[in-house]
């Protein structure tokens, strides 16, 4: 019954704190994105699926080359990547698009920093499941039929900044075993098991596990 008005006032209160601390490093961040690459700070991607299917824009640090990705939607060069990208359940071990800045920020969740904005918003939370892409979510059930409803349950919540997926080893689970963990997520509604994954995430951060 309270679990919504509490989270929302936690996020809120939360981001404002976080904003505060990380602010000297999102000036370096955006000083350095400019310094060595022509083109905005924030990365220019498509908009992500927030809940209850409502499409809206992700802020995030540009890690990428400008364009970088309708490159690989579009370009013939990156033909083979894209395919690569999609069978590893939409994430890349090594990609040619990240710039040197970007590669480190990526490693470090440096990049993600500005979700804060989004979460001030009410578009996202600090804790919920992936924001993933309009097409991520249609090729994925596709591929795995079986988790159409897991789906459904997902995008019933706001999405996160981070997750129990992110801090068990993020990018390395699949997507199947990733949308039941976010589907139960979704059906928990715990504050305490928010506040527990709060707390793991900052090693999640330091040792940039299964970050891409």
């Amino acid at each position: 019954m309270f679990y919504e008005p509490i989270k929302r006032i936690m996020d809120i209160t939360l981001a404002i704190v976080l904003g505060i601390i990380f602010l000297p490093v999102c000036i370096l961040t955006a000083i350095s994105i400019k310094i060595e690459s022509p083109g905005p700070i924030f990365a220019d991607t498509p908009g992500r699926v927030g809940k209850n299917g409502k499409i809206f824009r992700l802020y995030k640090f540009r890690s990428m080359i400008v364009g970088a990705h309708n490159l690989l939607r579009n370009d013939p060069r990156f033909k083979k990547l894209y395919e690569e990208y999609k069978r590893s359940g939409y994430k890349l071990r090594e990609d040619p698009r990240w710039t040197r800045v970007g590669k480190f920020i990526r490693k470090y969740s440096i990049d993600e920093i500005p979700q804060l904005i989004n979460v001030l918003k009410g578009e996202m939370s600090l804790v919920g499941p992936r924001p993933y892409y309009p097409d991520e979510i249609e090729e994925q059930q596709k591929r795995y039929p079986h988790t159409k409803e897991l789906v459904k349950e997902v995008l019933s919540v706001k999405p996160g900044i981070t997750g129990e997926w992110q801090v068990s080893g993020r990018s390395e689970i699949n997507f199947d075993k990733r949308i039941a963990m976010d589907a139960e997520y979704a059906r928990r509604k715990s504050l305490i098991f928010d506040i527990i994954i709060i707390l793991k995430t900052p090693w999640a951060m330091i040792s940039g596990k299964g970050a891409v």
